[in-house]
């Protein structure tokens, strides 16, 4: 990455964090000099100069910058580390009171509960299918059947999170590949593991334009998240449902119980 590409990546990121894209340009001059006045951080980041004395005081406000009140005045960013530091807290304090606000809210309930049934609900972004398999994990009580299809979901954070399951559940975890099994046998002991007879999870007659399996997981039988892995971007597409009736989920679970792991299928189905 270019310089010029990397200090536009750093504006950017500055602007994602809650600066306004002066005080994000002001500050990022700043730490590429020890020192500066108005006009010469003017110079160097092509703020005008009347607004550099707006960005910096904000900056200041915010624990970025120190300011000598000398003739002419004297800027400087704060170390990098207590910068990040700090930045790294107000975003949390942000998404806290975002979390408590939101809580807070009063919740509009549907009286449609056959609609509820056949719902499902499509999530992008690896992070936040991550996020949302971990909360499914979490909440289960008798039993985690997860087939992973390709070896980017098997995470740290995964594998922490299945070995710090409740003794008392159930946990499986299949796969298309030798290698992905030996290392859940490795790292997760508790966990039943097999491979798939499934032709599509191995990537066999499927074809070359189609996406690869990401994710299944079935949690008590009841949550599912399906996910997809689209090959060259290796952008992660999911769909999720709830419910023991729900009709994606009872062909989940009789596909597992056919074409994946022997399971019981519940008198529902």
């Amino acid at each position: 990455m270019t310089s010029d590409a990397t200090h536009e990546e750093a504006v950017s990121l500055l602007q994602e964090l809650g600066l306004k894209e002066y005080e994000a340009k002001c500050f990022v001059g700043l730490s590429r000099m020890s020192s500066g006045t108005a006009k010469g951080l003017s110079e160097v980041t092509e703020v005008p100069r009347t607004r550099v004395y707006d960005a910096v005081r904000i900056l200041e406000a915010k624990g970025l910058v120190e300011v000598q009140h000398s003739s002419p005045q004297q800027f400087r960013a704060v170390p990098l580390p207590e910068a990040t530091e700090t930045l790294r807290d107000q975003y949390e304090n942000r998404v806290e009171r975002l979390q408590s606000a939101l809580s807070e809210i009063r919740s509009v309930e549907s009286d449609d509960e056959e609609a509820e049934l056949q719902e499902v609900w499509s999530l992008s972004d690896s992070a936040a299918i991550e996020n949302r398999a971990a909360a499914i994990i979490d909440e289960a009580t008798d039993e985690v059947v997860l087939v992973i299809g390709t070896e980017m979901v098997l995470t740290d954070t995964l594998i922490e999170q299945l070995n710090s399951l409740d003794p008392d559940t159930d946990l499986i975890v299949g796969s298309g590949s030798v290698s992905i099994q030996d290392q859940v046998d490795q790292e997760i002991p508790r966990a039943t593991t097999f491979l798939s007879e499934l032709e599509w999870l191995h990537g066999e007659m499927v074809p070359e334009e189609d996406a690869a399996v990401g994710r299944l997981l079935l949690v008590d039988r009841s949550a599912l998240l399906v996910s997809s892995i689209d090959p060259p971007t290796g952008d992660e597409q999911a769909i999720f449902a709830t419910g023991l009736r729900n009709g994606l989920i009872v062909i989940a679970r009789r596909l597992l119980s056919q074409g994946v792991v022997e399971m019981t299928t519940p008198e529902q189905d």
